[in-house]
C-alpha cells in the first residue's frame, strides 16, 4: 500500500511517501530549488520520494493533500462577504487545489488521466495532529496544533488512541497564536517569513517589562482556548495574505499589527535599524505571553484528558523555549515534537491520516530520526570531490569510518570549524548531524565567530549543543529526550563556563541527545571529542550561509569555499584549507 503525501501552495512545500504503514522519505521541496521556505508545488521532492520508495507514480495507491476547502465553510463565506480581497485568495488557492492531479502529472511526466491514484482531502489541522501522534512512541495520548491558520482554523487538540485520533475541540480563525508571533515579529522589524525563531532568540536579551500591554494583546480562554484583542491586528479585516512566485522567491506575508498597537507599544522598529533595550523588552514580554497562553492550553489539556503523554504540532511547536517549560510547569511527563513539526509536516501528517483513519492500516512506525532526505555514495561524492576541487586549493585526505571520528574530534578540539556531510539529509529545519557546521563549545567566543564568519547574521542569535544522550542529564537540568533540538532546557550552573558557546543569556540550550543507535557516526564523532577534551559536547548548526540547508555534495562543498569554513567532512574525505588561522586554547 503506497500513499504519497503532498503539502502545496503553502511556504515550506513538501512530499512524502509511506509504503505499508512506514515512512520511507520525506523533504521539503527547497531543499531542491534552493528557495528558502519554498512554496508552490514540490515537484522536485515528489520526485525524490517515488525514487526513494523504488516506484512511480503508476504505483501509487493514494495521494493525501492536506487541505480541505469545505472545512468551516460558513465561517469562510461570512468573513468572504466582508473582505472581497480574502474571498479571491482564497478562489485562487482553491483553484490551484483543483488542478493537483495536473501539476502531479506534470510533475511525473504522465497523463493526469491515467493516474490511478485516489485522492484525499485532509483538513489542515488533522494533518498536523497525525503528523505529531502516528509516528509518536505512545500508543494513547494528548494531541495539540497550534499555528498561524489553515483550513481557517489555528488550533486544534484531540486525544489518539492506537489508530484513532478524537478531536475535541478547535480555535478558529482570526484568534491565533501563530498570527500574534507574526504580527509582533513583524512590529519589531524582522518582515521576512519565518522570523519568529529570531526572535525567540532575542527575547532571552531582554525583560518581560509589558506584561500589562500584552495582556491585552492576547488573553487565555477559560479552557484550551484564547483571544487576541483584534484592536491590535489587521487580519481579520483584510486577510493575512502569502504571496509567492513559485520559482524564485521566498513566500511573504504584508504587515498584520494595526496603528492601534503602535500606539500602545509605541512607534515599530523599522528593518535594519538598531535593536534597542525597548525592542529586546517586547521581545521578552512576546515570549512570556505566548507562553502564559500556550502552557494555560496545554495545561487545560492535561487535565480534562487526564493523560500524561502529549504530542505536539503546527508551528508554534517549534518554539523550544516553551516546550522546555512543559515538563516542570504542566502535569504531563512525555512529550513528542516530530522534527518537521510546522507545515512542511504535513505531508507526513496527511499521509498517516489516510493510512490509519482511512484505509484502517495499524500502526508500526514510529519516528525516531530525521534522516528521510536524499543521500549519497561514496562513489558519488568521489566524483563531485574529484571534479570540484583543485589540489592547490585544499589538502584532501580520503579515510577511512575508523578514522573518521578521531581525526575530525582531532580538528574541533583544536578550534577549527568543521562541516560535517554524511548520510541521508535531515526532514525538517533542523541540522541533526547529517548536514551540520559543527565547533567546539568550550570557547566562548565560538558563537561570536560562527555568527560573524559562517552564518553572517545577527550577534544574539544562539546556537544548538549536541550531546551524548547518556550525558545530557550531567549538562542539562532534564533528562528528556530531545532528539530533534525541540526543546530548550537550562544548562546547569556549573557546566555553563565548561560550554559557554551554546549557553544562551537566559542560561539555556536548546539541545540534540544523540542515540548511538540512531545516528552511530555522529554518536561516535562527540565520543571522540569527549574523550579528547572530558566534554562530550560539540556545537551543532546548519550547513548553509542564508540558504536552504545543503542538500547534495555540490552545495556542501559551494558553502565550504564561499565561508571561512576551516574543515569540511564529507563521506570519507576530509577538506581541510591552508593557513586558516586556529582559535586560541
Amino acid at each position: 500500500m503506497i500513499i504519497l503525501g503532498i503539502s502545496a501552495f503553502h511556504a515550506n512545500a513538501s512530499a512524502a511517501i509511506v509504503v505499508d504503514g512506514h515512512l520511507v522519505a520525506a523533504v521539503e521541496e527547497e531543499r531542491f530549488n534552493r528557495v528558502k521556505y519554498a512554496a508552490g508545488f514540490p515537484a522536485q521532492a515528489i520526485r525524490y520520494c517515488l525514487e526513494a520508495a523504488g516506484v512511480t507514480l503508476a504505483d501509487v495507491d493514494h495521494v493525501a493533500v492536506p487541505r480541505d476547502p469545505w472545512a468551516r465553510l460558513g465561517k469562510k463565506l461570512r468573513y468572504a462577504l466582508r473582505m472581497p480581497s480574502f474571498a479571491l485568495d482564497r478562489a485562487r488557492v482553491a483553484t490551484r487545489f483543483v488542478g493537483i492531479s495536473n501539476s502531479l502529472g506534470a510533475a511525473c511526466d504522465v497523463d493526469p488521466s491515467k493516474i490511478r491514484a485516489r485522492f484525499h482531502r485532509v483538513e489542515h489541522h488533522r494533518a498536523h495532529l497525525a503528523s505529531a501522534f502516528f509516528v509518536s512512541p505512545f500508543d494513547r495520548a494528548a494531541v495539540l496544533s497550534a499555528d498561524g491558520l489553515g483550513d481557517f482554523a489555528s488550533t486544534m487538540w484531540a486525544t489518539g488512541e492506537g489508530g484513532h485520533l478524537r478531536v475535541h475541540g478547535a480555535v478558529a480563525f482570526p484568534h491565533s497564536m501563530g498570527l500574534y508571533y507574526t504580527a509582533l515579529t513583524q512590529y519589531l522589524g524582522f518582515l521576512q517569513y519565518g522570523e519568529e525563531f529570531k526572535v525567540m532568540g532575542l527575547a532571552a536579551s531582554g525583560e518581560p517589562a509589558y506584561r500589562d500591554e500584552f495582556s491585552r494583546i492576547i488573553v487565555p480562554g477559560t479552557a484550551i482556548d484564547f483571544r487576541l484583542g483584534l484592536k491590535f491586528f489587521t487580519h481579520h479585516r483584510h486577510g493575512a495574505e502569502m504571496t509567492w512566485n513559485s520559482s524564485t522567491e521566498t513566500p511573504a506575508v504584508a504587515p498584520i499589527f494595526s496603528a492601534d498597537l503602535e500606539k500602545l507599544l509605541g512607534p515599530a522598529r523599522h528593518s535594519g535599524a538598531p535593536v534597542k533595550k525597548r525592542h529586546r523588552d517586547i521581545a521578552a514580554t512576546l515570549q512570556a505571553r505566548l507562553e502564559d497562553v500556550f502552557l494555560h492550553s496545554i495545561n487545560e489539556l492535561q487535565r480534562t484528558t487526564g493523560l500524561r503523554d502529549l504530542c505536539l504540532a503546527g508551528g508554534v511547536a517549534f518554539n523550544c523555549v516553551a516546550n522546555g517549560k512543559i515538563l516542570s510547569q504542566t502535569g504531563f511527563e512525555r512529550v513528542y515534537v516530530q522534527p518537521a513539526a510546522g507545515d512542511a509536516g504535513l505531508s507526513v501528517g496527511a499521509a498517516f491520516h489516510v493510512a490509519c483513519e482511512v484505509l484502517g492500516l495499524p500502526r508500526q512506525f514510529v519516528m525516531e530520526h530525521a534522516y528521510w532526505g536524499p543521500g549519497f555514495s561514496v562513489a558519488q561524492i568521489r566524483r563531485v570531490v574529484n571534479a570540484q576541487v583543485a589540489g592547490d586549493t585544499v589538502q584532501v585526505c580520503e579515510l577511512t569510518e575508523k578514522e573518521l571520528p578521531s581525526l575530525t574530534a582531532e580538528l574541533l578540539s583544536a578550534g577549527k570549524i568543521v562541516g560535517w556531510f554524511q548520510g541521508r539529509a535531515e526532514w525538517g529545519p533542523r541540522a541533526l548531524g547529517n548536514r551540520s557546521i559543527l565547533a567546539d563549545p568550550r570557547r566562548p567566543d565560538m558563537k561570536g565567530t560562527l555568527n560573524r564568519r559562517i552564518k553572517h547574521r545577527e550577534d544574539f542569535r544562539p546556537f544548538a549543543p549536541s550531546v551524548l544522550e547518556e550525558a545530557a542529564s550531567d549538562y542539562f537540568e532534564c533528562a528528556h529526550p530531545s532528539p530533534f533540538m525541540t526543546f530548550a532546557f537550562p544548562v546547569r550552573p556549573e557546566k555553563r563556563l565548561k560550554i559557554p558557546a551554546p549557553t544562551h543569556l537566559d542560561g539555556t540550550a536548546r539541545l540534540q541527545t544523540v542515540n548511538r543507535s540512531v545516528n552511530p557516526l555522529f554518536w561516535e564523532l562527540i565520543d571522540a571529542f569527549g574523550r579528547r577534551t572530558g566534554v562530550p559536547v560539540l556545537v551543532n548548526t546548519s550547513f548553509n550561509d542564508n540558504e536552504p540547508i545543503v542538500c547534495h555534495p555540490e552545495e556542501a562543498l559551494a558553502c565550504f569555499f564561499r565561508t571561512h569554513m576551516d574543515a569540511l567532512v564529507i563521506g570519507n574525505f576530509m577538506l581541510e584549507k591552508p593557513n586558516t588561522e586556529t582559535l586560541p586554547e
